[in-house]
């Protein structure tokens, strides 16, 4: 690892970041609340650390390598956890000390949507406006935007542009030029976002709650300005809306991309694992609807409007909710949590394992199965018809495996913080799924369980954005030898 490039590039981003404290300070301005000088104060110190880490490397000519990719991806998303708490912190109307900013901050960059806070309607209006932003940049990722307006990391750019995606095929491209491929994906993703405010404010919600809830909406964030989340506005066509602009976002943006440029809709139905989502959605909605209708007491229409909005709230790792789905007893919270793991598709905001790993490992042991009848039968493994490599399968293989490690490791260490059962388990889920709510202690709030759990859960959330093994592979030795 070379220690002046890590700063250098730690650096830029960090003063990008900072200068997005400067909107909810305007959005302070406008609406005349007291939370202004906080965000200036944060905006300061933030830059100022940004330009301390700039400074004495900014003639340093070399490119980033494969090991610098990660320590900057992981670095920038520990570090901005941090400096994103300190307006949490600064305003004293929050009332948040150090742990419980530091997890609303993170919480809101990884688009996890877990909250410590517990009564949202009287917060000032730049601070609800804050934690939307912070949603929507941790959506898409603030790395791959510094890469679409930063010529300077155009260079050694698919170092971090593989660190930050998501998904086991990590070199894909859309255009020739990473730094292409990066505008491309966040004109999309802007083009999605204002689509989504246009359309929240068109069926109610007025223009503040528009396009605050686009922000989290089009991140699959989940973040809200109101305690009853989108609930507060009992909006069917609302609700329509953001189940529509959730699913959208849960797809692969280089799909979107790819349909948009053909202008055909063919691609979405030609993509296995666009299908395999879309049917994961429509047969869990299913199942939910008449689990509501024939046990639960709703009526037909009622039954559908809660099934099928918290199943894509919570199968896409959004959470969003329109009613407290965890009261409900029998199998359906626990149906619709499990889903989370799945999550949404590679190269999309959501969370989860993603659907394409899915699909690989129930090949794999489709395959398996067959080679007990035909021992020596050689059975390619396919995704859309392409085969896939040995090398992508042991990854994903490695993945899985890890993931099951390390969750049944942070769930032990919940328990050792005594947090009963359901609660560890649940937190633990909604934090590495990127989720948010959980069940038990946590199904409204995490403003009350302790403070150990609460740092456990940050490294939860880390490591589910980064898909572990970005995180996890500074931990190696190997990754430290020259």
């Amino acid at each position: 690892m070379r220690t002046p490039v890590v700063f250098r590039v730690l650096g830029v981003l960090l003063m990008v970041f900072s200068a997005t404290m400067l909107v909810p300070t305007l959005v302070s301005v406008l609406y005349q609340d007291s939370a202004g000088a906080a965000f200036l104060i944060a905006f300061a110190i933030t830059f100022c650390t940004g330009l301390a880490c700039w400074l004495p490397t900014r003639k340093n000519p070399a490119e980033l390598g494969i090991r610098d990719g990660f320590v900057v991806t992981v670095l920038f998303w520990t570090v901005l956890g941090f400096y994103g708490a300190l307006p949490l912190m600064l305003e004293e109307r929050l009332q948040l000390g150090f742990t419980d900013a530091v997890f609303e901050s993170i919480s809101g960059l990884t688009t996890t949507g877990a909250t410590v806070i517990q009564d949202l309607d009287d917060l000032p209006k730049s601070v609800l406006f804050y934690r939307q932003q912070l949603q929507w940049f941790g959506g898409m990722g603030i790395i791959v935007l510094a890469l679409a307006v930063l010529p300077m990391l155009g260079v050694g750019g698919m170092q971090l542009f593989r660190a930050e995606t998501s998904g086991p095929i990590k070199d894909s491209r859309i255009t020739p030029r990473i730094a292409e491929t990066a505008k491309a994906l966040w004109y999309l993703y802007l083009g999605l976002t204002v689509a989504c405010a246009l359309a929240y404010w068109l069926a109610g919600m007025d223009l503040f709650d528009a396009i605050a809830h686009s922000f989290s909406t089009v991140s699959i964030g989940g973040f809200s300005t109101h305690n009853a989340s989108i609930g507060y506005f009992d909006n069917p066509a609302i609700e329509l809306i953001a189940i529509c602009f959730i699913a959208i976002s849960g797809i692969s943006f280089t799909l979107h991309f790819s349909v948009l440029r053909h202008r055909s809709l063919r691609g979405y139905l030609q993509n296995v694992e666009a299908r395999t989502y879309l049917l994961i959605l429509l047969a869990v909605t299913l199942i939910a609807w008449f689990e509501l209708y024939m046990e639960k007491g709703y009526d037909l229409v009622t039954a559908l409007r809660y099934g099928l909005f918290m199943t894509v709230s919570i199968a896409t790792t959004t959470g969003f909710a329109i009613t407290d789905h965890s009261a409900w007893s029998g199998f359906l919270p626990f149906l619709l949590f499990l889903c989370s793991f799945a999550g949404g598709c590679a190269g999309s905001a959501g969370g989860g394992i993603k659907i394409v790993r899915l699909i690989l490992i129930l090949k794999q042991g489709n395959i398996e199965i067959k080679h007990l009848i035909h021992p020596n039968a050689v059975i390619p493994i396919k995704i859309n018809d392409t085969p896939v490599p040995d090398r992508v399968m042991q990854a994903v293989w490695g993945f899985f495996s890890v993931y099951i490690l390390t969750f049944a490791l942070l769930f032990v260490a919940l328990l050792a913080t005594n947090l009963d059962p359901l609660t560890a388990f649940s937190a633990v889920a909604a934090s590495i799924n990127n989720l948010g709510p959980g069940l038990g202690e946590v199904a409204l709030h995490y403003g009350d369980i302790n403070q150990p759990a609460k740092w456990i859960l940050c490294f939860a959330m880390l490591i589910g954005r980064l898909e572990i093994f970005t995180l996890l592979v500074l931990f190696s030795p190997t990754f430290w030898r020259k």
